[in-house]
């Protein structure tokens, strides 16, 4: 993310007490990868507040390390696989569903393709500005990867059937670009900063289902009357 460790921090502990939230309105097990998404965005941005930290002294060079490796491993590995996987077990319809599974196939080549990158490369960080330049090779050196990993992440969202998580898609299909045409170093934290706030749209989304299943609950009597 950019600006600042202690905004790092905070929306960190936000996006938490979002996903928390979402998963609090989840009605099917199948629900959970996707609502616990959100969970995982704020720890993940929790994690670059210690790499802030490292860059800046206040904590031991192990312990930015470890938030180095979280926060790369997370953003280039774990979520091209997880992401289209927790939209397909949402979706309800089997045609999407099996558009979503081609996204996700992509996603796993994609996120195989990074892990060897990022294992054999190296990675190095530094302050530039107002975010935390990651030099990584799979990223710096992979134009083409890069884009694959944009069409399996968004390209799932935009074939979901729920509007809410289409929307997503078609946002972030707007803003990945443009955030990698504004700073490609700091492509990493800052699209990452992008996903963390659409954690709150996901929040709605749950909230939206859990409020429409009740209403069609309702007694039809009841409905008239409210």
């Amino acid at each position: 993310m950019c600006f600042a460790p202690e905004a790092d921090a905070a929306v960190g502990v936000f996006v938490v007490a979002v996903g928390v939230d979402a998963l609090r309105h989840v009605d099917a097990p199948t629900e959970i990868p996707l609502a616990a998404l959100p969970l995982l965005f704020g720890l993940h941005q929790l994690s670059e507040a210690f790499v802030w930290w490292g860059l800046q002294g206040h904590v031991a060079h192990e312990v930015e390390r470890v938030g180095v490796w979280t926060y790369v491993a997370f953003a280039l590995i774990a979520l091209p696989a997880y992401l289209p996987l927790a939209v397909g077990l949402a979706e309800h319809s089997a045609t999407r569903r099996r558009v979503i599974a081609g996204f996700g196939v992509l996603g796993f080549a994609v996120a195989a393709t990074l892990a060897v990158s990022v294992v054999r490369g190296t990675i190095s960080t530094m302050i530039d500005g107002r975010h935390v330049e990651y030099a990584v090779d799979a990223v710096g050196h992979g134009g083409p990867i890069t884009t694959l990993y944009v069409i399996a992440t968004c390209g799932a969202l935009l074939a979901s059937s729920y509007r809410d998580i289409a929307v997503i898609g078609a946002l972030n299909l707007v803003v990945t670009p443009l955030l990698m045409v504004l700073t490609v170093g700091g492509f990493v934290s800052l699209w990452c900063f992008w996903a963390a706030m659409v954690s709150v749209l996901i929040d709605v989304h749950f909230r939206r289902q859990r409020a429409g299943r009740q209403a069609r609950a309702q007694p039809e009597g009841i409905r008239r009357a409210g």
